[in-house]
Formats: structure tokens, sequence, C-alpha cells
């Protein structure tokens, strides 16, 4: 018996629509706040770029005084130790002063010397001074005889005149005659002796005042010897003084560069003395910045080792000059190609809390960070 089997046909299958996409909410409100943040932080940034000149190129700096030897000496003592605070006039360094004692007593005996000098030129002016008085007196005395000796022979003169009329009509004696002769004779002589020594007191008183007037000019020449001999005597003194180096003024001392028995040339510098107070800022500005940077404005410096602090400043001065130009081989434009490059001029800020306690703490050379408020 034939049977039929029939199949039956297997259902078919409905495509089904693939499902939408979820969209990821998180994401778009991450990608929300950082396109919010970025704005927020561009618009802070270029808002604040607009009222305010920064730069990284800056530096704190201080007094710095070297310490130089004035003199040449061996060292023998040391009273000072790397980064100790000193204040001004204190001792650093002993030299050995042997031979500027020596100097200093060799100056004492010349002035001695000098003095000596001047009191027996002054011994001397009083002497000459005397005999001039004496001899300007016999003188004196001279004339006065001089006037009686032409009394006597204007008498014998006239005795003779007389004589000589009477012996003509001989009613006198030849011997009487030659009595009044002689005496007009010797009244003339005596009055010429009397001239002669007046001539010779006269030239004794003139040696006498050139004596005087040299022995002047030789106190002169003393007095000036004193003072040249106490000139050394301060001489003497400065160096000697110069054996012993002191602090030219408050701060903290840098590495020490001498040891006990060093020998130091004058002019060698040893060491440094970093000022601990009234440091300022050094800020390296583009010149491309310095259009709207005025003197007085108010500066905000960021220290990079106290980066929590904010030092209050502001603008001191501007360098007369870029920095390129105080190198020690400024750029010559003429030679060679060349390349334009943006100058930087250095501008000096000064703090302006002078009882900040951070101060004392800043360092020549620590990197700040500076933000001028130009309007």
């Amino acid at each position: 018996m034939e049977t039929n089997q029939t199949t039956a046909e297997a259902p078919k299958k409905v495509a089904t629509p693939p499902a939408p996409k979820k969209t990821n909410k998180r994401f778009l409100i991450i990608l929300g706040l950082l396109v919010l943040v970025g704005g927020s932080w561009g618009f802070t940034k270029y808002n604040h770029g607009l009222h305010h000149e920064e730069t990284d190129d800056a530096q704190v700096d201080a007094n710095i005084s070297p310490v130089i030897p004035r003199t040449s000496g061996y060292v023998t003592e040391i009273r000072v130790k790397d980064n100790q605070m000193v204040h001004k006039g204190d001792t650093l360094i002993m030299l050995d002063n042997r031979d500027q004692l020596i100097k200093l007593e060799q100056a004492q005996a010349a002035l001695y010397g000098s003095e000596s000098n001047l009191t027996v030129a002054n011994a001397t002016t009083t002497a000459s001074q005397a005999a001039g008085t004496t001899y300007q007196a016999n003188v004196s005395v001279v004339e006065a005889q001089i006037e009686e000796a032409k009394v006597n022979v204007w008498r014998a003169n006239q005795d003779f005149a007389r004589y000589e009329n009477l012996i003509k009509d001989h009613s006198i004696t030849q011997q009487e005659f030659e009595q009044a002769q002689a005496a007009k004779q010797k009244a003339e002589r005596a009055l010429a002796t009397l001239v002669a020594q007046k001539n010779a007191a006269q030239r004794q008183a003139q040696a006498a005042s050139s004596q005087t007037n040299a022995t002047s000019q030789q106190k002169a020449v003393a007095n000036a010897n004193i003072k040249a001999r106490e000139a050394e005597i301060e001489n003497a003194k400065l160096n000697l003084s110069y054996t012993v180096i002191t602090a030219p003024t408050d701060g903290r001392v840098s590495k020490v560069n001498a040891q006990p028995g060093q020998f130091l040339q004058a002019g060698q510098s040893l060491f440094s003395i970093i000022a601990s107070t009234d440091p300022w800022v050094v800020a390296n500005f583009k010149e491309t910045q310095l259009n709207d940077i005025k003197v007085g404005q108010p500066v905000k410096v960021h220290v990079d080792a106290y980066p929590d602090h904010v030092f209050e400043a502001k603008v001191a001065s501007f360098a007369p000059a870029t920095g390129a130009r105080f190198a020690l081989l400024p750029p010559d434009n003429a030679s060679g190609n060349f390349v334009k490059v943006v100058q930087r001029v250095p501008v000096r800020i000064e703090f302006a809390q002078a009882n900040d306690e951070y101060l004392a703490q800043l360092r020549p050379g620590m990197n700040v960070f500076v933000d001028v408020e130009i309007n």
C-alpha cells in the first residue's frame, strides 16, 4: 500500500531592523565640560593678557660687595667662615703687619729729625735777628758820632781859617798855626773813620738781615719737611690699617678663598659679601612687551623656591640698553648675515613690602616669575 508522505515546509525567518545605537551621555557631559573649561581658561588667559605682561626670564639680585685686600701680605689669621653672617666693620682677615710697623717707625723718626731741623732754624733765626738788631744799634751810635765829628770838623775848619789869616799878619806863632792845622786834619780823619765804621756796621746789619732771611727760608723748608713726614706717617698708618681686612657692609659671606700663610696680592679678589637687605628682581622683558610697561606699575613676583608666597613689588627702572649690548662680545649686525632676534631689556623691579619675612630668605640668582599689571 503506497502511502504519500507530505513534507511540511519550514517557516521563513523575517529580518528584523537593527536597534538604534545608544548615545553615551557621560561622554557628552565630559566633552561639554572640557569645552567649557577650555573656553573659560582660554578667555581668562586672553583677558589676563590684555591687562598683564609676564616673563619667567627673571632672577633675584642684590648688592654683592667684593672683599679685596688693599695691601700685599701673608695671611696670619682668618676670622670668618663660609656662609657666615657679618656686620660692617667686622674683622675678616689679618695680614702680617711687621713691614708696615717698621715703615711707620721710620716715618716717625724722619718726623723727629725734621722737627729738630726746625728747632735749629728757629734758634738760628733768633740769633740772626739779635745780631741784626745789635748791628743796627751800632749804626745808630756811629751816626751820632758822625754828627759830632762833623761839628768838630766845622769848628776845626773855622779855627784853621782864622789862624791862616793871622799867620799872614804874623799875629800868631807858626806853632799855633800848625796846631790848628793838625786839629783840622785830626777832625777830618776822625770823621772819615766814623763814616767807615758806619759803612761797616751797615754791611754787618745787611749781612745779618740776609742771614735772617736765609734762616727764615730754612724754617719754611723745615716746616715743609715736617708736613711731608707727617703725610708719610699717615700713609704708613693707613697701610698698617690695610693689614686688617674688614667687612665693607652687612651681609653673608660667600666661600672664603684664603688660607693662613697664603700670600695675598693687593687687588686680589678673595670672596664676596652678599647684602642681606633690599634685594630686587631683574626681569628681562622682550622689547615687544615694553610698550605698556611704565615705572611705578604694580608687580606680583612668584619665586620658584617659595611657590605658595606672592611678593608685592613695583617697576623701578629700565636698563639703558639691551642685555646683549652689555655682553662680553656684543653682536655686530654689520658683519655676516643678519638674523633678526627679539632683544630683551632688563627691568629693575623692587619689592614694595620691606617687612616681608621671606625677603631675608631670597638669594641672588633665584629664578622668579613676574606679572606686571599694565592697566
